[in-house]
């Protein structure tokens, strides 16, 4: 579901709502791997299947945490959509924690509330309170409260 606006000042009135949720998107280990070669973190956890399934307490490899932190902004795309707007940028994070791991082979989805809007000179900022969940999970893989700016 998208939730959508015609212009950045058109968000105001939707502070406090839950926006919707994207779509369930697989975590594979390609994923991981290509994730790990670009940040040079290699760590066994990650990117060693047999180790990995061998001894680590997860059964399995896992998505580096940062990892599913950076597919938040793809997958907020498909919660919110501005017609019309300048452009978009990443403004910080408030809160980022990681409760559960994300095992290798999870779908895994976003939802999100818009937690607030202000006024700034020439947009708006916004606070979006995300949730990323696992399938089958019990407990969120991320939540993060990502600070944003959209400028008219």
């Amino acid at each position: 579901m998208t939730t959508t606006v015609a212009t950045v000042h058109d968000l105001a009135p939707l502070s406090g709502q839950h926006l919707g949720y994207s779509a369930w998107v697989e975590v594979t280990q390609e994923r991981v791997n290509t994730f790990a070669d670009a940040t040079d973190d290699h760590q066994w956890i990650h990117v060693d299947v047999e180790r990995a399934t061998r001894e680590s307490p997860f059964g399995g490899p896992i998505a580096h945490g940062y990892l599913t932190l950076s597919l938040l902004i793809p997958l907020w795309s498909e919660i919110l959509t501005v017609e019309t707007m300048g452009v978009a940028v990443n403004y910080g994070l408030n809160k980022v924690r990681f409760p559960a791991p994300v095992p290798v082979g999870s779908r895994i989805r976003l939802g999100a509330t818009l937690a607030s809007v202000e006024e700034i000179t020439g947009g708006v900022q916004v606070t979006v309170d995300c949730v990323i969940e696992a399938e089958n999970a019990d407990k969120p893989v991320c939540i993060a409260q990502p600070v944003l700016r959209f400028y008219a």
